[in-house]
């Protein structure tokens, strides 16, 4: 005589879905939006997008440099720092890449979160950064890429206007404007820095 079966739920398993879980992940969007998973990094993920910032702008100095170097008799004096940027206006195509794309990856990164800007989203850290370093700068130096990055921190977190009304706008954009400004307003600091021969 075999035993009586014991009352089952009717559900197919015992696992609870997230809501997260029904929907397709978007790696490749989460992988960018994190700036390669700089966003997951813990305390203060907004600072860890800035720096990767930092490092996309050394880098295309570093490639300006490289290309220059060849050709140091035309130019003995220029360096690194004195170089300038990427030649044919690439720099800005880079940056304004970014920021077009940061949109994009933001955007479907904060719908499958389920937030309007999960603190794990930092490509708006890293666009913000880049464009503090932009016009009307080609001649930076160390002291003013650290000066760039303060700035940019500050105003970042203070949200001056229109910055944190930027933050109202829907999906992506909302989450990438307010770092725009931010970094628009650092960049007028590096400025006015460079004015007074700081």
């Amino acid at each position: 005589m075999s035993e009586p079966t014991p009352n089952l739920p009717t559900t197919t398993n015992n696992v609870a879905h997230s809501p997260e879980s029904n929907r397709h992940k978007p790696r490749i969007s989460l992988a960018i939006a994190t700036a390669l998973g700089l966003g997951y990094l813990p305390k203060a993920p907004g600072t860890w997008g800035s720096l990767g910032g930092v490092a996309i702008s050394l880098g295309m100095r570093w490639i300006g440099w490289r290309q220059v170097q060849p050709h140091m008799d035309l130019v003995p004096s220029a360096n690194f720092w004195t170089i300038g940027l990427l030649p044919g206006g690439l720099d800005y195509a880079i940056v304004l890449f970014i920021a077009v794309l940061g949109v994009y990856v933001a955007g479907r990164a904060a719908n499958y979160a389920g937030k309007k800007d999960p603190q794990f989203v930092v490509i708006d850290e890293v666009s913000g950064q880049m464009i503090a370093y932009f016009p009307p700068f080609t001649l930076l130096n160390w002291k003013s890429f650290l000066l760039g990055f303060i700035l940019f921190r500050v105003f970042d977190i203070w949200k001056p206007f229109p910055a944190r009304q930027a933050e109202s706008l829907p999906g992506g954009l909302g989450i990438m404007a307010d770092d725009w400004i931010a970094g628009i307003y650092a960049a007028l600091g590096l400025w006015i820095a460079r004015a007074l021969g700081l």
